[in-house]
């Protein structure tokens, strides 16, 4: 199964920011790549809205709905009733625009709410209004109880989802013969449409159904309402505030009047509040726990205008529904239907209803994390520094992450930096040349002590890696003659190789930029040494042979050009082993090519 979340790997590397605010840490991080585990996945699609290269997708179900429509068969929408935040202004253009889509009704997934509030009225009035459960409305919960705390599934209220319920009780009006599109901001609905068939049959976010419109080249903004769009089977009344946290308790009949005050109904949202929840359930919890994945509600969902303030989408959500119910005509339930609904529950969708899914986490001994803790390069408590750049909240979880092959040791960020330093420190000691690091204000950030017994003008044997650290941070000009040249060098896109001539010997200078504009270094060569002398004469050598073998083949036309060229790489041989420095400017510095080293 194509599973409603997914990474598009070529878009994904080395940032886990997934990882950080994935409430239940469903992400495995595999060569770099963030992979969306589906057993352990609540579909609550908040790494899709932190991703910060839209490297993690919600599958797109509009090919597969349009195809369905164009069978024939009787379409019906099921529009979430937080469609008035989402378009605000351009209510009646939607609606009109689902039908031009080839929508032969629109109904109010709120329909489906009344009827779900009404079955748990009746529930809570037959248990002594105090029967601890859990709300049901959000698939994205009832997930989290399934997989996570598995002993409360059978606190799940006793009822399908609004969604589920609103499709089955369009097909008790309409028939079997019906699609069933569910339009809305929620992610983890295409599951309900995956794991329940025909309840609804398809799932679209918000997202989705703009890019429908503009494949069909409809504009809500041009679309001109002749008449006023109708609802099937009537417009919803109050249950239109279900998108909003406290919208499903205040909606009771059994719960509203209480208002803040009601100590047998608790409304909240979000995860961490919904995870705390979950966490008082399982003690003396005795009250209805409305609980909603998004923050705010189901107008903050992953598949909504995210652009828009939450407190306006609040506001209008709320002005939508007190308009709503100072209307005429409106759905005022089906008693028979609801009683049906609790009585079968999730038998009505042919379902066995939700089921323990526990993840198995594998238990790890206190000498299994402390390994795997050293192995992270946390070797004394002072090591684990609990940053969160991993993802994790702390340096003992990212350990457990590790073990169970859920982590990579390179997430880790400060182990990386170090080993970064430690594999710079050990280049800096053993490179034969001189080696500087200089930031953009010409001070030195790093240098070796080869470095200083060139230009340090200290004695033989003194300079040691004690004496480093009193070097860093004073200016380059202090050890070198030609410091300008450093200041140069910040601003080309390709910095130099130079010759100098410096007190008795010929050094090679190349640039190199370490970090743009910010840190660049430069190494010395003392191409007077005899063995680096040696091995440019090999070199020279080797090159002549090559070109001659090269120019045996050519016609004899050519024959003159190669011995000018041979004679053009004796003469720099020759000059390799003089003493003079070629022209120079007047910092006793001139072009280097990298072959002459005059």
């Amino acid at each position: 199964m194509f599973y409603p979340i997914y990474t598009e790997t070529t878009s994904c590397r080395d940032c886990y920011k997934c990882v950080r605010q994935c409430p239940v840490k469903a992400v495995r991080i595999k060569d770099g790549n963030a992979f969306i585990m589906k057993d352990r996945c609540i579909y609550c699609g908040k790494c899709v809205h932190v991703c910060p290269n839209s490297a993690k997708k919600i599958r797109d179900d509009v090919d597969r709905v349009r195809l369905a429509i164009k069978s024939g068969r009787k379409a019906i929408c099921s529009i979430a009733p937080s469609f008035a935040s989402e378009f605000s202004g351009y209510e009646d253009e939607l609606i009109t625009a689902l039908y031009k889509l080839g929508f032969s009704a629109v109904s109010e997934t709120a329909i489906g709410a009344k009827l779900v509030t009404d079955a748990l009225d009746i529930y809570a009035k037959e248990n002594g209004n105090k029967a601890p459960f859990i709300s049901t409305a959000c698939p994205s919960v009832v997930e989290l109880v399934k997989k996570y705390y598995p002993d409360d599934v059978r606190k799940l209220a006793p009822v399908p989802s609004p969604l589920q319920s609103h499709s089955a009780y369009l097909r008790k009006l309409y028939g079997d013969d019906i699609i069933i599109v569910f339009i809305g901001p929620c992610v983890a609905k295409k599951l309900e449409a995956d794991t329940t068939p025909g309840f609804p049959d398809f799932a679209l976010t918000f997202k989705e159904f703009r890019q429908w419109l503009e494949l069909e080249n409809i504009s809500l903004e041009d679309i001109k309402v002749e008449k006023e769009p109708e609802f099937v089977p009537a417009k919803a009344g109050l249950t239109t505030i279900y998108p909003i946290e406290g919208g499903q308790v205040m909606s009771s009949e059994q719960w509203k009047n209480l208002g803040m005050l009601n100590p047998h109904a608790v409304s909240l949202s979000g995860m961490e509040e919904v995870l705390s929840a979950l966490s008082w359930s399982n003690e003396d919890c005795k009250a209805f726990l409305e609980l909603l994945a998004c923050d705010g509600g189901c107008v903050n969902g992953p598949g909504a205008d995210r652009s828009v303030s939450i407190a306006k989408r609040k506001r209008v959500a709320t002005d939508y529904t007190l308009l709503r119910v100072n209307e005429q005509n409106l759905f005022n339930g089906d008693l028979e239907f609801s009683g049906e609904l609790l009585k079968k529950g999730y038998s009505i969708l042919q379902n066995g209803g939700p089921a323990p899914e526990p993840v198995y986490a594998k238990k790890f001994s206190e000498t299994e994390v402390r390994k795997a803790l050293v192995e992270l390069g946390k070797v004394t408590k002072a090591d684990e520094l609990n940053c969160g750049g991993c993802g994790y909240s702390t340096c003992r979880e990212f350990a457990i992450a590790y073990m169970s092959g859920m982590a990579e040791s390179e997430m880790c960020v400060t182990k990386m930096r170090k080993e970064a330093e430690s594999k710079v420190d050990v280049l800096l000691r053993n490179i034969p040349n001189g080696i500087v690091i200089v930031d953009n204000e010409l001070r030195i950030a790093d240098c070796n002590t080869r470095f200083l017994d060139i230009f340090g003008d200290m004695e033989d044997g003194f300079v040691d890696q004690s004496i480093l650290s009193m070097v860093r941070g004073l200016p380059i000009e202090r050890f070198v003659p030609f410091a300008d040249k450093f200041r140069d060098q910040f601003y080309l896109s390709r910095p130099g190789q130079y010759r100098m001539h410096y007190k008795d010997k010929f050094i090679r200078v190349t640039f190199f930029l370490v970090e743009n504009k910010r840190l660049l270094g430069a190494m010395f060569e003392d191409v007077t040494n005899p063995t680096v002398r040696r091995e440019t004469v090999v070199k020279k050598a080797e090159d002549v042979i090559q070109n001659s073998l090269e120019t045996v083949q050519k016609i004899a036309s050519l024959l003159g050009e190669n011995a000018a060229e041979t004679e053009i790489m004796l003469n720099s041989l020759i000059e390799a082993f003089s003493a003079t420095s070629g022209s120079e400017d007047d910092s006793g510095f001139s072009d280097d090519d990298g072959r002459d080293l005059a």
